[in-house]
């Protein structure tokens, strides 16, 4: 199927910002899934700034490009975004928000392009992967691994070459003029982002819409320790999360940097008692050699596909 899709009218892919407008920095060009995420998070009354790398996008805040920062921390499909949780751990920035976003994978190319005439195909190694029935069924084309999605389709269609293409989101064909040649080539429908809104923990009071969401009395938290290495120890820090009635979502390990064969958990917890949450963490940090919460918030609303 060959869509075409318009180009967008304005400068930063969403509408003219306003005075409380905010500068929200995310990895990747313009019409990438995270652009998308932030504008489905604070609406429109954004400014969107494009950074090339994870490492970048962390800089943004600091060096005086961007108020928040809006990354994905892990796939429902390819599971954590590992170098955003290092940055994390690194930073003086806090989790406010979270957003889930479905993600559509699109075949894109230049106006007149077919998908008979393609010869190679480029986006993010993690979309390619995403896309292997595709690529079974087509073994003619050349997988070419590129920085992002978006960026992508953007170089394709700078080149104006008909024989490539790049597989982004839609916001990534209208943005720079392509034309949509398959649609939805994922894998797997069930195919979710989840990102998170990140701030300087000093400086939530300064707008709104950078304040931590509280949506009713359902509480989520981001948590980060290191526990002594000794039997029980990681049970000890656990315990109180179960004493008190709280959901552990989600575990992970992680190296810690420097110190071999040494490893950092990360955890979220939920719960809809924040009173009980407030204790059980005082009671975990007691047993732990190191612990630092990255942020509370609302959880985001179940994702639709």
């Amino acid at each position: 199927m060959l869509l075409a899709v318009n180009r967008y009218n304005n400068e930063g892919s969403m509408a003219p910002p306003t005075q409380s407008a905010i500068r929200v920095a995310f990895q990747g060009e313009h019409g990438a899934f995270s652009e998308a995420a932030a504008i489905s998070l604070l609406a429109r009354n954004i400014i969107t700034v494009p950074r090339a790398t994870f490492d970048s996008a962390f800089r943004a805040i600091a060096e005086g490009a961007a108020d928040a920062l809006l990354a994905p921390v892990e796939n429902s499909l390819a599971g954590s975004v590992v170098r955003v949780y290092d940055l994390l751990l690194e930073s003086n920035l806090g989790i406010v928000a979270e957003t889930i976003l479905p993600i559509e994978h699109h075949l894109i190319g230049c106006p007149g392009a077919t998908l008979a005439g393609l010869k190679s195909v480029s986006s993010h190694p993690m979309a390619l992967a995403q896309c292997e029935r595709f690529f079974l069924s087509h073994p003619e084309l050349k997988r070419v691994p590129a920085e992002d999605t978006a960026g992508s389709v953007r170089d394709v269609l700078a080149t104006g070459d008909r024989s490539a293409a790049g597989i982004a989101g839609r916001p990534a064909a209208i943005r720079y003029g392509g034309v949509i040649l398959s649609e939805s080539i994922q894998d797997n429908a069930e195919n979710f982002t989840r990102f998170v809104l990140l701030v300087p923990k000093d400086s939530t009071s300064q707008n709104p819409l950078l304040g931590p969401r509280m949506d009713g009395n359902i509480m989520k938290a981001s948590l980060a320790m290191r526990l002594a290495h000794q039997p029980g120890a990681l049970l000890a820090a656990l315990q109180p999360f179960a004493d008190h009635g709280i959901n552990l979502l989600k575990i992970e390990s992680r190296p810690i940097h420097g110190r071999p064969w040494e490893y950092q958990f990360f955890l979220d917890v939920q719960t809809d008692a924040p009173g009980k949450l407030h204790e059980a963490l005082h009671q975990a940090k007691a047993a732990t050699s190191f612990f630092q919460v990255l942020g509370r918030y609302s959880p985001a609303r179940p994702a639709q596909s």
